[in-house]
């Protein structure tokens, strides 16, 4: 019978719902709408249980609270819905955007440009390079700049005058987003008393989402990079050079651990990851 009822239509129509699913998803992740997501869930959850236990007052007050919730959704969560919308027409909703070599080389050596000036000067930077998962609530409650992405701008933004230079910038593959952002910090214990605020920050970013964020230490003048919740010290200009092409070319970079093992012998060529110097901090 159930064979019966799996056919090969049955199996596409899974695999779409289940792609429109996850592609939703990762557009509300980093969004005040995935904590709501959250509730329902748990919710939905609690209605199942009370449903099985024959707990009728119980699923009367769960069904009416998330009728509620649905009808409230449009109206609560309308800049993000509003958000999802405008991906979906850019193309972002079903393909992963990237750049034309050409183009990512310009970003590159822009990019590439400012660091190696904020290094040289100690001028202390922290860049975030958004992925999968969205960072709207870093950048709602930041300075919005939506600009090219130029080696001027980004020294100008962290000079130490400019009022978004203690903040973060987020960018993405197209453009400045915002800057002068807050980000949550970390605060594991193992966390090593040599990190400032900035590799803090860093990790603490790298921790609730995929993106990738580069820091400019003030104090040292060398450059970190923090992803997934793990640190590397000490990258040198080539490692950050392969880094950001793989990622304004569109390739998914440093977002799992066999990736992330991967990435560190073809873009990094770092051994013995584990020193203290240029390796993972554990």
């Amino acid at each position: 019978m159930l064979v019966n009822l799996v056919n090969f239509r049955s199996l596409v129509d899974i695999a779409i719902v289940s792609f429109l699913i996850y592609r939703i998803l990762v557009l509300l992740v980093g969004t005040r709408a995935i904590q709501l997501i959250k509730g329902v869930f748990f919710l939905t959850l609690l209605l199942g249980v009370a449903f099985l236990f024959r707990l009728s007052l119980l699923t009367w007050f769960l069904q009416t609270t998330l009728l509620a919730l649905m009808l409230s959704m449009p109206i609560v969560f309308q800049p993000e819905l509003r958000k999802m919308l405008e991906e979906i027409g850019k193309g972002r909703f079903y393909i992963k955007s990237g750049l034309s070599s050409d183009e990512a080389d310009v970003r590159v050596k822009h990019i590439t440009g400012a660091l190696g000036y904020l290094k040289a000067h100690k001028i202390g930077a922290l860049l975030v390079f958004q992925q999968d998962v969205g960072l709207g609530d870093y950048t709602e409650t930041a300075i919005p700049l939506h600009s090219r992405i130029t080696q001027e701008l980004i020294i100008s933004i962290f000079w130490k005058d400019n009022p978004l230079h203690d903040g973060a910038v987020i960018l993405n593959k197209r453009e400045l987003v915002a800057g002068g952002c807050y980000l949550p910090l970390a605060d594991a214990p193992e966390i090593s008393r040599w990190y400032g605020t900035r590799h803090r920050a860093a990790l603490g970013i790298s921790e609730v989402s995929d993106a990738i964020v580069i820091i400019v230490s003030e104090e040292r003048g060398d450059i970190s990079l923090a992803v997934k919740g793990r640190l590397s010290k000490n990258i040198k200009d080539f490692q950050l050079e392969r880094l950001l092409h793989h990622y304004f070319a569109g390739e998914q970079v440093l977002t799992g651990w066999k990736l992330w093992s991967k990435s560190l012998s073809n873009i990094f060529w770092v051994k013995n990851a584990g020193q203290d110097a240029g390796g993972l901090v554990k």
